[in-house]
C-alpha cells in the first residue's frame, strides 16, 4: 500500500469537499425549501464518504508502470538463495531482502537482490531453495515483480 498516494488522495478529496461545502453554505442552502437541511447534510456527508472510498480504492491500485510490467513483462522464475529480514512493518508484515537467481527463458540466468514486503502466509513460499514466479521488464532486467 502506498501511504503517500492514499494521503494525497484523501487531502485532494477533502479540499474538493471544502469547496463544495463553501458553495453550499454560501449559496445553495439559502435557495432550498425549508425543512430539507438535514437531508442535504446527510447527502453531503454521504458524497464525501463515497468520494474518499473511491479515491482510496483508485489510489490503492498498482502504478501504471507496475500494471504495464504485469501485462508486458517477460515471464520467468527465481530461485531463493537467501532471506534476510530487515524490519517489521506497521501492517503485520516484514520487509525482507531476498537474494535471487533470476531465470528468463531464452536469456542467461543472473543474480539479484530485492526488498519485498513478506506476509506471514507467504513466508513458506519464500524460503531458501524455493522457486517463485517473476515478471521482468524486457527493457530493464533490474525491474522485476514477484508473482505469488
Amino acid at each position: 500500500m502506498d501511504h503517500g498516494r492514499i494521503l494525497r488522495t484523501v487531502l485532494a478529496v477533502t479540499a474538493g469537499y471544502l469547496v463544495v461545502l463553501g458553495v453550499w453554505l454560501g449559496w445553495v442552502v439559502q435557495h432550498t425549501p425549508p425543512g430539507t437541511l438535514p437531508y442535504q447534510i446527510v447527502a453531503l456527508v454521504g458524497v464525501f464518504g463515497t468520494c474518499v472510498g473511491i479515491g482510496m480504492m483508485l489510489a490503492g491500485r498498482p502504478s501504471k508502470a507496475d500494471r504495464r510490467l504485469w501485462r508486458d513483462g517477460l515471464e520467468g522464475w527465481a530461485t531463493v538463495h537467501g532471506v534476510h529480514p530487515l524490519q517489521r512493518t506497521d501492517h503485520h508484515t516484514e520487509l525482507t531482502e531476498l537474494d535471487l537467481e533470476l531465470t528468463i527463458p531464452g536469456a542467461e540466468s543472473y543474480r539479484g537482490t530485492i526488498v519485498f514486503d513478506v506476509t506471514p502466509a507467504d513466508k513458506p513460499r519464500l524460503a531458501v531453495g524455493e522457486t517463485i514466479s517473476i515478471r521482468v521488464d524486457p527493457a530493464n532486467r533490474d525491474r522485476i515483480i514477484v508473482v505469488l
